[in-house]
């Protein structure tokens, strides 16, 4: 069936479905309208940010009539992981979802995550899968004395967590987390963490993101650079690491890789994404493709190309703090910004914009990027 309106969907006559209707969609949709792409977002939340820029299904992501919607695209993607599997599971065979449940499955649960890293010769740091009582005794041994217990599924930016150097305050955090199931990771003594982006299309065509350098704050993301300060011949490691991900777990789509980059030079994987990525937000203003395009390309089978910066850019994340607003005036008079709010309502610490800036050069950018820390609290 073809969707509604396609005659004055624009010279393509695309439709492309998105699970979820938060900042990412929003972006994806920005994206998607330039290239004669028109964008239904499935969404509960009547104040959804994509609602600006899309047609907005005002329904939960399980709705029938909504699902049927959205099968009447040409393609469906995601901004988020945790899509319900019903929701999935009434798609499948209708419209192409990118990516797919299989790979889903695997990026938001944690320890399938680092098993199927692993399997695709990825390293990670050491892990130990808590399930049990019985599976605490010895286990902060086994990762080399010191880690964060995670829980293996919904933990995001900070959440679901707590750093462990014994075994009772190991006990006592998996208590507090719900006794649910968990994964320890040994703390890795890493230099930096970098992040790169692959897509792929249906037909196996590869496209790579920039690598870039990223320091968070809080458990959140906090500031992205371009260029990553790396040792030579770290971005060929990732995109190898990225490929074998991409290519081990039939890739529909894009995802983005987390990596601790060690002194030494090794790149050790953290977490995996299906989808862009907070440190991809700067993509959109250093010049050539953003990581919204790619992914947009990547579902629909546009053409593709590796998508970096022209030149030296950076992303700060604006989140909300109480009592506290960034100095907008001197932010926007600050030369090579870019602002990008996602009207949502305030809430402490939640993500309510990004600020890019783009410098002629690397030592420009750094002053950029500190008075953007200055000025956004």
């Amino acid at each position: 069936m073809s969707a509604p309106g396609r005659e004055a969907a624009g010279f393509r006559g695309l439709t492309l479905g998105i699970l979820g209707g938060g900042q990412l969609a929003q972006m994806l949709a920005l994206a998607a309208l330039p290239l004669g792409v028109r964008v239904r977002v499935l969404e509960p939340d009547p104040q959804a940010p994509a609602r600006l820029c899309a047609e907005h299904l005002l329904a939960p992501y399980t709705d029938p009539a909504g699902l049927d919607a959205l099968a009447e695209c040409d393609a469906v993607t995601l901004e988020f992981e945790n899509v319900p599997v019903e929701a999935l599971a009434a798609l499948d065979g209708r419209v192409p979802v990118r990516p797919g449940g299989g790979l889903l499955a695997r990026s938001k649960h944690r320890a399938r995550e680092k098993e199927a890293l692993r399997a695709a010769g990825v390293q990670t740091a050491p892990f130990k899968v808590i399930e049990s009582a019985a599976d605490l005794e010895g286990a902060l041994e086994r990762v080399g004395g010191r880690g964060i217990l995670k829980t293996s599924e919904l933990g995001y930016d900070g959440k679901g967590q707590a750093r462990v150097s014994t075994p009772a305050e190991l006990a006592a955090a998996w208590a507090d987390l719900g006794r649910v199931p968990c994964v320890l990771e040994g703390l890795v003594a890493f230099g930096s963490e970098v992040s790169l982006s692959v897509a792929r299309t249906a037909g196996g065509e590869l496209a790579f993101g920039p690598l870039i350098e990223n320091v968070h704050r809080g458990g959140i993301l906090r500031t992205s650079v371009f260029p990553a300060e790396a040792p030579e011949g770290t971005e060929a490691r990732a995109r190898e690491a990225a490929r074998a991900v991409a290519e081990a777990w039939g890739l529909e789509g894009l995802l983005t890789v987390e990596f601790f980059l060690l002194p030494g030079g090794a790149l050790l994987a953290n977490e995996v994404a299906p989808r862009v990525h907070n440190s991809g937000h700067l993509t959109q203003d250093g010049g050539g493709l953003s990581q919204f395009g790619a992914q947009v390309r990547a579902v629909l089978g546009l053409p593709l190309a590796d998508w970096r910066p022209l030149l030296p850019c950076a992303m700060v994340n604006v989140v909300g703090v109480q009592g506290q607003e960034p100095d907008w005036a001197q932010i926007d008079a600050l030369p090579g910004t870019h602002v990008h709010l996602y009207h949502k309502a305030f809430r402490a610490g939640r993500k309510l914009g990004h600020v890019n800036v783009v410098a002629p050069d690397r030592g420009t950018l750094r002053e950029r990027v500190a008075e953007l820390e200055r000025l956004i609290p």
